[in-house]
């Protein structure tokens, strides 16, 4: 997420939100209280059930320590899913060097078919693409940064797919494409290894979707934060997405199916207000022939 864009009359009142004092800001914070949010959905192509967890946006490093995540962490085991995602923003600031708590934790994440991620904006922040005030600063060799980076998560269990995918059973194919903001995204690169059955993509970025063929059978975002603060009447404060509420939070359609987690972690302010912190838990099944899985309700 990205919080730069947030008009004056916004910042305003989220100042005053804030100036309510520093217990009340606490109380909203929510960072250890995410909530465990399940659904259930028809996939096309799935000839036996998938049950996939989501985290994104756990932005360690300024408010998120190694407490949270292992809160995150013993929460997801406990749903034993198939297969655990993680899309984008593992970072919030220039810890490269004291991530260790971070990955030690999540070593911890296990499922049959694997821990895979993407990359999001914030993590390319963090590995110093570009200079965040207060946060990291810019340096020339961010591409050997993350690629360090790539290779501790991946000795930590989590895979990292960047334009590329794998195809988990014969009936599952994961694909993940590199952060919308600051990554080169290369969708067809990252769907070009599909051996057929249901496809799942990953995203940080919901602006990626209107560009997703609706052969893509459900695509996992987070990159919102569903707003992090929500206002009564106004809505999310920010969204950092070029379709403003649009892809805020929830069960979208555009074209292809998709999912947008509200996230973990936090930036810019210490607060969560109206939006608490999700980790999401599919159930998907196999569709019936004759049936159209369309976006279903929240379960």
């Amino acid at each position: 997420m990205n919080w730069r864009r947030i008009s004056l009359p916004r910042r305003a009142a989220l100042t005053g939100l804030l100036a309510l004092g520093a217990a009340r800001a606490a109380s909203l914070s929510g960072a250890d209280r995410a909530v465990v949010v399940r659904h259930t959905a028809g996939l096309p192509g799935l000839t036996r059930p998938l049950r996939v967890a989501q985290l994104t946006d756990l932005h360690y490093g300024l408010y998120i320590g190694a407490e949270q995540v292992r809160a995150w962490v013993d929460a997801t085991l406990t749903e034993r899913p198939d297969l655990i995602v993680i899309t984008g923003d593992f970072l919030d600031a220039d810890v490269m060097g004291g991530a260790a708590p971070l990955l030690a934790e999540l070593s911890r994440l296990s499922a049959p078919l694997g821990v895979y991620g993407v990359w999001g904006n914030h993590d390319y922040g963090s590995f110093g693409q570009y200079a965040r005030r207060f946060h990291s600063p810019q340096r020339a060799d961010w591409r050997e940064r993350r690629a360090h980076f790539a290779a501790a998560l991946a000795d930590s269990g989590v895979t990292i797919l960047t334009n590329a995918g794998v195809q988990l059973r014969p009936d599952v194919y994961l694909a993940g494409v590199d952060d919308w903001m600051q990554g080169q995204p290369d969708l067809t690169a990252a769907l070009r290894g599909r051996g057929g059955g249901a496809t799942l993509l990953l995203s940080h970025n919901p602006d990626q979707l209107p560009f997703v063929p609706a052969s893509v059978g459900l695509t996992l975002c987070g990159h919102t934060h569903g707003g992090q603060v929500r206002l009564p009447l106004l809505g999310a404060v920010s969204t950092a997405s070029a379709h403003g509420q649009r892809f805020a939070q929830g069960w979208v359609q555009a074209p292809a199916r998709a999912f947008v987690s509200r996230g973990l972690g936090m930036t810019a302010v210490p607060a969560r207000l109206s939006c608490p912190a999700e980790i999401a838990v599919f159930e998907l099944e196999p569709v019936q022939a004759g049936f159209t899985a369309g976006p279903p309700p929240f379960r």
